[in-house]
């Protein structure tokens, strides 16, 4: 008999983009129910005053949250872990908590499995620590296969091959400089000089526009297809990442480079100066390691080709069919 298995879900698109990629690795070998959540003020409170309970839940909009309860509940957040509690509590003890990042340590020991990547790793202090490298992600082949036959009708008119650049942008308390805008135009044009070929650019809302034009102006000779911050037109990020012979990306979003080595195309890493924070270089490094990626700079950029796929999405999902 299948489990039942509900996934906890909120605003936050980076949380339900990754629960996404567990449950549908997860497919249909477990009982799978999606319950949105929809938060009020006080949802801002520490989890220590919000405890087992509802608090900070709009019970009205949210989805009905009553038994007979599930198996498992995967908590997506800080958070949806109070509401996760509860339902323990309710189920009387009899329903395990998956918790995907840490939390904070309140609550901790309700959590049967805490999913953690490798770069946090610091903060596990427990044997319910479950560890992997990046986080999980909705791309595989089939992803990419229905990507590639939308998209590349759209680039057949630019020559091959195609470098995709995904550019992030400026993270907690670290501007993305002009400085290390240009450097990647430079460095972008410096492998267009070496390999020819097009570019595939999209950059996002904490790219800036200072640094997004300083971009563009060092590689605006080089034949490109572009998708820009604001543009009101089909996003073919999916597309960049579907139809690359090399993605460039950025080193400050977990997401986006986990998402990148998922692909099985060469990964190059762009760093920066003075721009990453340490816990964004453990992340890069642990890429680098596993053979998923190599950084920009590394004298073997253009022959590295990646030794293994990224797929943590399927890793987490056979971890909680083991439960």
């Amino acid at each position: 008999m299948k489990k039942n298995l509900w996934a906890l879900l909120d605003d936050r698109m980076g949380s339900v983009g990754q629960a996404k990629g567990i449950l549908q690795a997860i497919g249909e070998k477990m009982s799978v129910t999606e319950k949105k959540l929809v938060y009020t003020k006080w949802a801002k409170l520490p989890n220590f005053l919000r405890g087992k309970s509802l608090l900070g839940v709009n019970q009205k909009e949210s989805d009905d949250l009553s038994s007979p309860y599930p198996d498992i509940i995967l908590s997506t957040s800080r958070r949806t872990l109070p509401v996760a509690r509860l339902i323990k509590k309710l189920s009387n003890n009899q329903c395990k908590i998956i918790q995907l990042m840490h939390p904070g340590n309140c609550g901790i020991n309700d959590i049967d499995l805490v999913i953690l990547p490798a770069h946090d790793a610091k903060k596990s202090n427990g044997n319910n620590f479950f560890t992997v490298t990046g986080c999980p992600h909705r791309v595989n082949s089939q992803v990419l296969n229905i990507a590639k036959e939308h998209w590349l009708p759209m680039f057949n008119h630019l020559p091959k091959p195609y470098i995709s650049v995904i550019v992030g942008g400026a993270i907690k308390g670290r501007e993305f400089s002009i400085e290390n805008a240009t450097l990647l135009g430079k460095k972008i044009r410096n492998l267009h000089e070496k390999i020819g070929g097009s570019v595939l650019i999209t950059t996002s809302r904490r790219t800036g526009s200072i640094a997004q034009n300083a971009i563009m102006e060092e590689i605006k000779n080089i034949p490109m297809h572009s998708f820009l911050w604001g543009d009101k037109k089909e996003n073919p990020y999916m597309g960049y990442l579907a139809c690359a012979d090399k993605i460039i990306i950025t080193g400050d979003s977990v997401s986006m480079c986990s998402e990148a080595c998922g692909t099985g195309r060469p990964v190059l890493i762009f760093e920066g100066k003075n721009w990453l924070s340490s816990k964004h270089l453990r992340f890069v490094e642990s890429l680098y390691n596993g053979k998923f990626a190599i950084s920009f700079d590394d004298d073997d950029v253009l022959s590295f080709v990646p030794q293994q796929t990224l797929n943590t999405a399927s890793t987490i999902a056979k971890k909680i069919l083991e439960i």
